[in-house]
């Protein structure tokens, strides 16, 4: 339930941020809402006592502080491919970045790597390649070609340092207030760039703008919350958590987006959609 949960939600990311470029949404200060948001979610949700002195003196504050500033990077990153390329490329560039942590898994963890699941594996690469191809009518700016790129590599930096944070500092009574660092050092972050930035570019406060933080805060919080419970579960170990969540984000991302933008699908993008149901098969019960 837990990883079926996260799958929704980060799914979702992705239709927020084509939502904010139909709605003319200036996505770098919703970001930023966006996380003061969440961290009012983390806060809200964790039962135990709060005091700032404790929190910073445990072992895991200055990692998740530097998680931080690469969730506000590359939230801001997925957000422009998104926008520039497509909800589909977003989500398969940044889920395609699942080898990372799970041969960090396998390499670092010692996790067990079946002969199905590494077909699995594959074949989910091989899907992700497949369910981002584009009809070569549709023409994509050269330049923007770097970011699917950038996302692949931060998204996979984040997933592993998720991983290596949740097993070897934080204990489970503590998530809401790992997220809660995470997301206000995130946000932290980026009042510090936009007042740097203002120098230049004069602040305005858009209700728009804040409105759209606030739903994206809602659904961001709850796919990092839900994500780091999966991981905690007796059934997969995280190679295979994180490759059906990624697999399957790329699905349903995909069929949100022909639902919802009515973005069209060629042949070669249905043969990504059968790969991955097949690897996400060869990972769940192999």
């Amino acid at each position: 339930m837990d990883l079926a949960l996260c799958i929704i939600f980060s799914s979702s990311l992705f239709v927020i941020f084509k939502l904010f470029n139909n709605y003319k949404i200036q996505t770098l200060y919703a970001i930023i809402t966006n996380y003061f948001i969440a961290f009012l979610f983390s806060i809200f949700f964790y039962n135990g006592k709060l005091n700032l002195i404790e929190i910073t003196e445990k072992e895991w504050f200055i990692p998740t502080v530097c998680l931080g500033l690469l969730f506000l990077t590359v939230f801001y990153i997925t957000a422009r491919t998104s926008q520039e390329i497509g909800v589909s490329v977003a989500s398969v560039a940044s889920k395609m970045s699942l080898v990372i942590p799970v041969m960090t898994g396998v390499l670092v963890y010692k996790e067990d790597i079946s002969t199905f699941k590494i077909i699995g594996i594959v074949l989910s690469l091989i899907a992700v390649y497949f369910a981002s191809l584009k009809d070569k009518t549709i023409t994509v700016k050269t330049g923007t070609l770097v970011l699917p790129i950038l996302l692949f590599l931060g998204a996979g930096l984040i997933d592993t340092s998720i991983k290596y944070i949740q097993t070897t500092y934080v204990p489970k009574n503590e998530f809401s207030l790992f997220c809660a660092v995470v997301f206000g050092s995130a946000g932290i972050f980026g009042v510090l760039f936009i007042s740097i930035r203002s120098y230049k570019v004069p602040l305005k406060i858009n209700f728009k703008n804040v409105l759209g933080g606030v739903c994206l805060g809602f659904f961001n919080y709850f796919t990092l919350f839900f994500l780091l419970r999966a991981l905690q579960n007796d059934v997969f170990d995280s190679s295979s958590i994180f490759t059906i969540n990624n697999v399957a984000v790329v699905l349903f991302s995909t069929l949100l987006g022909i639902l919802l933008f009515k973005e069209k699908l060629i042949p070669k993008n249905w043969i990504g959609i059968g790969l991955a149901v097949i690897s996400i098969i060869l990972v769940a019960l192999f």
